[in-house]
């Protein structure tokens, strides 16, 4: 070898290390950052030069962080659904001290009815069991308010989901352009690669995605409903939020470049992600319990009715319980949406408004003489009051799209509803909790092909600075090699 051959070899040496050693620290600085991932330096050789860099890559795993993205969704998607059933059971199943529970009211109920019927001519007792059938309805009205409000919070959070969704998209355009045309220039596009990988992070919490890269480093996006994010250009995610809710408001769908992707018109629907779990607990989880609600609701119109006590066959009418659809029965076993929000005690029972408790005694709560069941007006008559206790223990159909037992008691049915709403919980949680211990693993195996560890750093720092010092001797050498070299010729 010439000595102008090992001085170039030695520049390049020179040259190489000091990037290898930018490299380093780059690492170094980076090793707290979140997202960010190991830089390599790929060194080759080239035939009498000696050693050049030939690229920085990163160090990645597609495998890895594909099944972090998964299992990030997945998490977001349950988390959303628990946060929500949560809030329902809290208010209406899981308060032990003031039994506000659809359950503990009717027994409730039944008790202060049992009381009544035996001590019939006890007009503090006919109040008292009044006063429990409105506590009974009030429990109806407000788990109405509750699951209504569960809605309407998921609506307003399935808005903002949509709003982060549209920004990442803006955000994952400006950076996939920079990849493609830094690859394209042979630039290090390595940062750029980290922040699109984190975008795409952020963006699977709110729905489920994959990521397809192409030719240059371009990349495209699809939900896991297959519907197109991004390709060459973002796509449009549009919703209309609703701002208030009742039993009868359908939500709107959110749409994907105009294609429905939640509701029960979607074609495309998206299984993952927070907007999913968000769109499942306003459209499916909510309106089943509601539904419960109403059956209970219907149920108890339907237990404490009135018929007709003379020959005249007229159709049976609320009693007790009442709604604004009287003197007309809800249709049986169908759900009346809504009703658990509407039902209320009959003024003309209730004593707080100027009404008689001891209607509830003998009948006639509607008002027609014809429903009177005691008709000699006798105090210590318990009949009715015997057989309002049997109709709360009698098997009736209920609407079996609820989920809810279809056939049983009143209580039975309400017993039903309350063991699913706490199932529902309970998997949603157990659920939550699978997918984040697995979401755990998964980073941390991404991190251990990608993360930087320090120790590895410092070890190939200290090889570095011994190449850059073997390379600055050569180079020392070569030169007092050539000095004495001028020195000869310039000395004959």
């Amino acid at each position: 070898m010439s000595l102008t051959s090992a001085l170039d070899s030695a520049r390049n040496s020179l040259m190489a290390s000091g990037i290898q050693s930018s490299t380093i620290s780059r690492n170094i600085a980076g090793a707290g950052s979140t997202g960010y991932s190991r830089k390599i330096t790929e060194l080759d050789n080239l035939p009498g030069a000696g050693v050049y860099v030939a690229a920085i890559q990163r160090a990645a795993s597609s495998g890895l962080y594909s099944n972090v993205l998964t299992a990030t969704s997945a998490a977001a998607t349950q988390s959303a659904i628990y946060a929500g059933l949560q809030k329902i059971a809290a208010a209406t199943v899981d308060d032990p001290q003031l039994d506000q529970s659809p359950t503990a009211q009717l027994n409730a109920l039944k008790q202060a009815l049992q009381q009544y019927a035996n001590a019939p001519d006890n007009t503090t007792l006919a109040q008292a069991a009044v006063t429990s059938a409105k506590d009974m309805a009030t429990a109806l009205n407000q788990a109405t308010e509750t699951v209504q409000s569960v809605r309407e919070g998921a609506d307003a959070d399935m808005k903002t989901s949509v709003q982060n969704i549209n920004q990442l998209l803006s955000q994952f355009q400006t950076v996939n352009t920079a990849i493609v045309k830094g690859t394209i220039a042979g630039d290090d596009v390595t940062d750029y690669l980290d922040q699109r990988d984190s975008i795409v992070s952020q963006l699977s919490q709110e729905v489920g995605v994959t990521m397809t890269i192409r030719t240059n480093g371009d990349a495209a996006l699809y939900a896991d409903s297959g519907a197109v994010l991004f390709d060459k250009t973002a796509r449009a995610v549009t919703f209309a939020p609703t701002t208030s809710y009742s039993a009868s408001i359908t939500g709107n769908a959110v749409f994907i470049d105009g294609v429905p992707v939640t509701g029960a018109n979607s074609v495309m629907p998206i299984k993952s992600g927070k907007l999913a779990g968000l769109a499942r607990l306003r459209d499916s989880d909510t309106v089943t319990y509601q539904s419960q609600l109403d059956e209970i609701a219907r149920g108890l119109i339907n237990a404490f009715k009135e018929s007709d006590q003379t020959a005249a066959a007229l159709p049976n009418v609320p009693g007790l319980f009442t709604y604004p659809g009287a003197p007309t029965m809800p249709a049986s076993a169908t759900v009346s949406v809504g009703l658990a929000g509407a039902i209320s005690v009959a003024a003309s029972v209730d004593p707080a408004l100027g009404g008689n408790p001891n209607l509830l005694r003998d009948g006639a709560i509607s008002g027609n003489p014809a429903y009177n069941y005691n008709i000699v007006g006798n105090g210590g008559f318990s009949a009715r009051l015997q057989q309002l206790i049997g109709n709360m223990d009698a098997s009736q159909p209920f609407d079996a799209t609820t989920q809810g037992k279809p056939n049983g008691s009143l209580i039975d049915y309400a017993s039903s509803s309350t063991s699913w709403i706490e199932n529902q919980r309970k998997a949603a949680n157990d659920s939550s909790q699978y997918q984040n211990t697995l979401l755990d693993r998964s980073t941390t195996a991404l991190s251990n092909v990608n993360g930087v560890n320090m120790d590895d750093e410092m070890s190939l720092m200290l090889q570095v600075e011994r190449t850059y010092s073997a390379s600055s001797k050569i180079i020392s050498t070569v030169d007092q090699m050539l000095q004495t070299l001028l020195a000869a010729v310039g000395n004959p």
